[in-house]
């Protein structure tokens, strides 16, 4: 009896012990779900103004969800959210699992009636900034829907924005310690210092998106239509109000070069948006991750246009949807206003190319991040120099700071696992019976989040609704993995971190 009694008592240390670990990642991922339910309730307002039946299944998404929030704050209120390092790793891969999961109600008890699987891939793809959808007819779906599949992509967004400049450089993730700010300045066990580039993070996120807003209103969308592409737009996320994306306003050229206009802001760094807007002026235009995506944009563009030229484009027609397409593509948002996978087979390889990029660290934008294509180069360019002269020593910097080994070794790190990640996810789709360009671009487009991928099936005129369900779901990993920068999961999965 005495031993059991002392194997009892130690079944419940080892549980009080688990729950201290646990209870305040958990009541920080509450706190997030709770933001949830209150932007839920935006399209439930708009459905019950409007007297439609969806308002129903949003309603009871949102007790779901509040149900949750409630059961979580409760068991926890004891709880100090004091986080040490290891703590957010697990808080910030399950706030994007489960928020991604509480998202998908509506879809599911709304008017699509989408199957859990479906519509775990909406909320996936949406929360992601993916793109990527399974819905057809979207033209047909209610007004409430259309407003939240833009909702869930702005809050991906601001999420992004925060996890970039914030978690990941206390991480050092992929080389992320390259961006290191105040904000990203934490102690062993204590919440960070984020108070003031937060608010002003936001500030900036909100006021780009009523200037959009405003701007794609008075250039001829309807007002939800507006709201919606703003949202997505600065989100570089690329969900659109129809089946034809951005292509239903392909013959209003001042909306495509709008959209290209603000796309290409959610991709910058929204540090420097702050330094611009406290004095420093030419903060942008100085850095070098905003200048190698600026020149490689020129280049493209210039490139594509004279291509579409050559084939008897107009000039003007052609550099408008180059531009916004090149753009869609490179920042990871996934609009297309033409199906460029008919531009001819240049066109073909550059936008598959194109996929892999990403836009600036500390943006919106999924994908490597033009920096790390920037680092490899110069590593590249001292290791040419370091053979002819083999006793030199060569300084690497970027961006006026030091390459440490710290830093090259995560950029090194995240590439190798993110090439090795679609390669595996382009292997297991394969192996469910997709073609060869559905399955590669399928996989590179979910881990570097950019929405449509290439071929008939996936490509720019078409969506994934058709594949088999555990296709979809091995996109959601291959999504959530990119988003999350790969690394900030895998390490979750080394026996190593749980004895931590």
């Amino acid at each position: 009896m005495r031993i059991a009694a002392q194997g009892a008592n130690g079944l419940g240390l080892r549980f009080r012990y688990q729950w201290r670990n646990w209870s305040p990642v958990l009541k920080v991922i509450s706190v997030l779900w709770a933001v949830l339910a209150i932007f839920m309730a935006v399209p439930w307002i708009v459905l019950v103004v409007e007297h439609d039946p969806d308002a129903r299944a949003f309603g009871l998404s949102i007790l779901l969800v509040l149900s949750a929030v409630a059961l979580v704050w409760l068991s926890t209120l004891r709880t100090r959210i004091e986080l040490k390092p290891w703590q957010m790793f697990v808080l910030t891969t399950l706030s994007w699992v489960t928020v991604s999961g509480f998202a998908s109600l509506p879809l599911v008890l709304g008017a699509p009636q989408l199957s859990p699987t479906n519509a775990v891939f909406e909320s996936v793809s949406a929360i992601t900034t993916t793109g990527s959808t399974v819905l057809t007819e979207i033209d047909a779906l209610s007004d409430g829907l259309k407003l939240w599949r833009g909702i869930m992509q702005w809050l991906g967004g601001i999420g992004i924005i925060v996890m970039g400049i914030a978690i990941l450089p206390f991480l050092k993730v992929g080389g992320m310690r390259l961006f290191h700010t105040e904000s990203s300045d934490w102690s062993d066990k204590v919440m960070p210092r984020t108070g003031g580039i937060a608010k002003a993070t936001l500030g900036i996120y909100c006021g780009f998106t009523l200037v959009a807003m405003l701007a794609y209103w008075l250039g001829g969308m309807t007002l939800l239509d507006a709201v919606v592409h703003a949202m997505t737009s600065l989100a570089t996320g690329g969900f659109a109000n129809t089946d034809a994306s951005f292509g239903a306003y392909a013959g209003q050229p001042h909306l495509l070069w709008l959209g290209s206009l603000f796309m290409l802001l959610g991709a910058l760094p929204f540090v420097l948006y702050i330094r611009v807007l406290r004095g420093a002026r030419m903060a942008l235009w100085r850095d070098q991750q905003v200048q190698g995506l600026l020149l490689l944009l020129a280049l493209v563009i210039l490139v594509l246009s004279l291509w579409l030229m050559r084939q008897g484009t107009p000039a003007f027609e052609a550099f408008t949807h180059v531009t916004f397409n090149v753009i869609s593509v490179v920042t990871t948002t996934g609009y297309a206003s033409d199906d460029y996978s008919l531009w001819g087979p240049l066109a073909y390889v550059a936008f598959f190319y194109l996929t892999f990029v990403g836009g600036c660290s500390g943006s919106t934008s999924g994908g490597m991040k033009i920096f790390r294509f920037q680092v490899a180069t110069i590593l590249l360019r001292n290791q040419l120099r370091f053979l002819v002269h083999s006793q030199g020593v060569f300084a690497s910097r970027y961006n006026g700071q030091p390459l440490t080994d710290d830093i090259t070794r995560g950029v090194v790190a995240f590439s190798f696992f993110f090439f090795l990640t679609i390669a595996g996810l382009a292997l297991g789709l394969a192996l469910m019976g997709l073609d060869f360009t559905t399955a590669l671009s399928g996989a590179a487009t979910a881990v570097a989040n950019v929405g449509p991928g290439l071929g008939d099936i996936i490509g720019p005129a078409g969506n994934f609704a058709s594949l088999p369900d555990a296709a979809k779901w091995l996109l959601c990993l291959g999504m959530l993995l990119g988003r999350l920068e790969i690394l900030t999961v895998l390490v979750l999965l080394t026996p190593m971190f749980w004895r931590k």
